[in-house]
């Protein structure tokens, strides 16, 4: 039987530590091995793994039928997932960098996104887009970039982003099993992270946020890498007798609106941190949010931190400069505490 498990119960019962692409590559073979209908397709994830590795030993254990090269044709990755999957299979495809994604947009937002409502419920898309987001890693700006608000913004498409080894493989699974097409948006900068992950086996539900860490200060909500930051920032702030909590939302589409806004209700702050770009951005929709629903409780003005308005510069200083930092969130959340 399948487990649905909090946060809390996963650190209790968790007897090993693994890697995010361990994570992610056990999600996909649990899956496989569940369900013979969950094939995987995309660009060298046959014999070379994956970009990343995430496929690695899958097609040794599954073969070519069941995990199969495409060509360098991203519309045609996504197309074949989408077709796929409105006949009855689970694909799921690997999109090498969000960056590369605007070349499927038909395919994902006016095919995948609208087929389910289009047909009056008679088809499904149940279809996940693997791919990859953040700078960090000197790729500059066509290969850095943080696209969730794109996805987010579609009706229809649910769109995770997980922080941890642990949610990476909880949400993978539920993404899997879903009857909806899901973009889910791993930071290449997690790929080495290691965490605890249970051996049983357990999935994680969409729409519902963890809190990675409690306080009563200030609300602090990151997206995907930037919780690690903000756990840094958290942790130097205590040293100063100000208790952060850190809400991670863990998927964006659906947002667990009820979480972030009763958290803001306790503290009376809210910090936002993300990697993408603040202009339009998914911390201006949870600004929104909490301005609309809990306004009377805020004491402070909402704070954003987030990349700059910038294409991801190349040059290594010029992109450090581009990313938020634990410094920055640390002077955010003393604003709104003065």
């Amino acid at each position: 039987m399948t487990q649905v498990m909090t946060r809390g119960e996963s650190v209790q019962q968790a007897t090993r530590e693994i890697t995010y692409v361990q994570a992610l590559n056990e999600a996909l073979r649990e899956e496989m091995l569940r369900d013979p209908k969950v094939i995987l397709l995309g660009e060298d994830i046959g014999v070379h793994g994956g970009a990343f590795k995430v496929s690695k030993g899958l097609l040794e254990e599954f073969g070519p039928k069941r995990v199969r090269n495409t060509p360098l044709a991203e519309a045609a990755i996504a197309g074949a997932a989408v077709g796929a999957a409105m006949v009855g299979m689970r694909p799921v495809a690997e999109m090498m960098y969000i960056d590369f994604m605007p070349i499927a947009m038909d395919q994902m937002v006016n095919q995948a996104a609208k087929t389910h409502y289009m047909s009056a419920g008679r088809l499904k898309v149940p279809m996940v887009m693997r791919t990859q987001c953040g700078a960090g890693r000197g790729n500059a700006a066509q290969h850095s970039q943080s696209l969730e608000a794109w996805f987010m913004h579609v009706p229809g498409l649910l769109v995770a982003m997980p922080s941890t080894p642990y949610d990476a493989k909880g949400l993978l699974k539920t993404a899997i099993r879903n009857d909806d097409p899901v973009v889910f948006i791993e930071n290449k900068l997690l790929y080495g992270a290691k965490g605890p992950v249970p051996e049983g086996e357990y999935t994680i539900p969409f729409g519902v946020a963890d809190i990675k860490r409690q306080g009563k200060d200030v609300t602090i909500v990151a997206l995907s890498r930037m919780v690690h930051l903000a756990l840094d920032a958290a942790e130097k702030l205590s040293a100063e007798g100000v208790s952060c909590e850190v809400i991670d939302p863990r998927t964006v589409a659906p947002l667990d609106r009820e979480t972030i806004c009763q958290s803001v209700k306790r503290t009376g702050k809210l910090v936002i941190v993300h990697e993408a770009v603040k202009r339009g951005g998914v911390g201006a929709e949870i600004s929104a949010i909490v301005v609309e629903e809990v306004f009377d409780y805020l004491d402070a003005p909402i704070k954003r931190i987030t990349g700059m308005d910038i294409p991801v510069p190349f040059n290594k200083e010029l992109e450090i400069q581009f990313l938020p930092k634990v410094s920055e969130i640390v002077s955010a959340v003393k604003e709104v505490m003065s």
